[in-house]
């Protein structure tokens, strides 16, 4: 009997066999993962327009629940890079209030997708669109940073993007050269320092030196001017109670786009880094359990004050690398984090803003995809223009415009392409048996077509567009025949577009006094003509199953 519910949490599994050896290694990891998530998700929480301590809220809670209810042993979930854009967007246009409905209603439709098991189909959204906005999110994060990273004394920086850069080139006088040193040199110690040791994350380092460099600076050198958290904002180590926002029926109507949004973006990623996790540890992920893990976690999160989150593909790698294969190991992670948020978090207001945007211009770099970029560019004129197309509405509009558009055009050309593969093609003067499987014709080598008699063979499903083409192949011949036999024991379905066709294709012969035998007709597509009355207007002796049948019916309809 087949499940009604694909809800099956890895940590029920993983706990049945676990022993000392385990709980050390997922010790490790999770301290490791921890430290590393940190920074990043300070970083990414003050890129998306909110508090920095909110950035950490959220790898706490939706890293908990994600490992708790999720379908991937090694899954580390939390705020990610891919969410900066489309958060900000909606914090710009609805504030922290409508960001908190739209990640609550984004969280009820990915418990959706998973209840409804789409988690194998989302997992085949062409990968030109994944690409694009991929690339586009990268290039928008690294725009939004460059304000930050080279120390500019701008008051307000314009939301569009060429706006955006062209008020960067025209306050390019006004560089603060020791907080582009901070950032600069930022990049270059988060650079360095994975070939020096895998273990320790760069991003803490650069952190660490450069804080205690802008402390140094303003202590002994009186540089003031490198601008740090505490600068621009008020710094809380305190958990926040839960609180349900109030909904009103016009603010969810408004917000259904982005949480659609962010829910497909968190689906997308989370399924893709668990793939990608698979394999490296040999282990299968539940897709429909993992949306459902990730819905929870996007409903808790922004209860707390949280911004939305996924699986994140470089902190489960971290967790991989470092011996996490339990999801005790992203338990122990949030747990990592709890714990300095309540008693390091302070500290937080001395990091400089400058090394945070550089933390943010790598991750844009690792994010951007440039070798698949470039890679795609290679591949058919279809994919380059979904690539592109995908790409510039990203960095240009927005977002959902680009996952809406991209997901368009990629339809169409699928649409396109399905229809391609669909041969319509006219047989002259003989049939060749040694290629045919519908036939009952003893040793003969070939079938000679009797005058007044047309034959059209179908290489392919039948449906949209396949229809279209009789009209191009019939109109070749020249002679009304006296019967049409359309050989049909290459499709192997018809959908109503094709019904639809086909059946105006035998009207429309019958009113020229033609008449229409189908020939080789699988036992799939008999049903369905059959169901649809094609045997009363053809004539059930009119759909032969063989070759020379309905060469003989042809023959006796040609005779009378």
């Amino acid at each position: 009997m087949k499940k009604t519910l694909d809800f099956t949490p890895k940590m029920i599994s993983a706990l049945k066999n676990y022993n000392r050896q385990t709980l050390m290694s997922d010790l490790m990891a999770g301290v490791i993962v921890g430290i590393v998530a940190l920074p990043l998700a300070i970083a990414f929480g003050i890129a998306s327009g909110v508090s920095p301590e909110k950035g950490i809220i959220t790898a706490i809670v939706a890293g908990l629940a994600i490992s708790l209810f999720g379908g991937s042993k090694v899954q580390i979930g939390g705020p990610t890079g891919a969410f900066i854009v489309i958060v900000a967007g909606i914090i710009n246009q609805y504030g922290i209030q409508g960001l908190t409905i739209a990640t609550l209603m984004a969280g009820v439709f990915l418990i959706g997708f998973g209840l409804l098991r789409l988690g194998t189909i989302i997992k085949y959204i062409p990968y030109p669109i994944i690409v694009g906005f991929t690339s586009g999110i990268a290039v928008t994060i690294f725009t939004t940073q460059v304000k930050d990273l080279l120390g500019m004394q701008m008051s307000s920086v314009p939301s569009d993007f060429i706006e955006k850069w062209i008020a960067y080139f025209q306050d390019l006088g006004h560089i603060d050269w020791w907080s582009a040193a901070i950032g600069l040199a930022s990049v270059a110690i988060i650079s360095v320092t994975p070939k020096l040791s895998r273990r320790v994350p760069g991003s803490l380092i650069a952190i660490i030196v450069m804080t205690v460099t802008a402390l140094l600076l303003k202590q002994y050198a009186g540089v003031t001017s490198i601008e740090t958290i505490g600068d621009r904002f008020s710094i809380q180590s305190q958990l926040p109670s839960a609180v349900v926002p109030e909904l009103s029926w016009e603010t969810v109507k408004g917000l259904v786009a982005p949480a659609m949004t962010i829910a497909i973006l968190g689906a997308i990623e989370s399924l893709l880094s668990a793939t990608v996790a698979d394999g490296v540890i040999g282990d299968h992920h539940n897709s429909n359990t993992e949306l459902i893990g990730q819905g929870v976690a996007n409903i808790l999160s922004p209860l707390f004050g949280g911004i939305p989150a996924t699986g994140a593909i470089a902190r489960t790698m971290t967790n991989i690398n470092n011996g996490g294969r339990t999801p005790i190991a992203g338990i122990i992670h949030a747990v990592v984090l709890l714990l300095i948020f309540l008693f390091l978090m302070p500290l937080a207001q001395y990091i400089p803003m400058a090394c945070l945007a550089g933390v943010l211009v790598v991750v844009s770099y690792g994010m951007s995809g440039w070798r698949s970029f470039l890679a795609l560019t290679r591949n058919p004129k279809s994919d380059v223009t979904v690539l592109v197309v995908t790409f510039l509405l990203t960095i240009i509009f927005d977002l959902t415009v680009a996952i809406e558009v991209g997901i368009i055009c990629a339809c169409l050309l699928f649409m396109k392409r399905m229809s391609e593969t669909t041969d319509v093609r006219a047989v002259y003067d003989e049939i060749d048996l040694n290629e045919d499987a519908d036939m009952q014709a003893g040793n003969l080598e070939h079938l000679t077509i009797p005058k007044g008699v047309e034959v059209y063979e179908i290489n392919g499903p039948y449906f949209f567009g396949a229809g279209n083409r009789f009209e191009d192949i019939m109109g070749r011949y020249g002679n009304r025949p006296k019967v049409r036999i359309i050989r049909m024991r290459k499709v192997p379905f018809i959908d109503s577009t094709g019904l639809h066709n086909l059946e105006n294709l035998c009207l429309m012969s019958q009113k020229e006094g033609i008449t229409i035998v189908l020939s080789g007709v699988v036992p799939k597509v008999e049903t369905v003509l059959k169901r649809n009355h094609f045997d009363q207007l053809l004539g059930e002796e009119n759909i032969c199953n063989h070759i020379d049948l309905a060469l003989a019916r042809a023959r006796e309809i040609v005779g009378k």
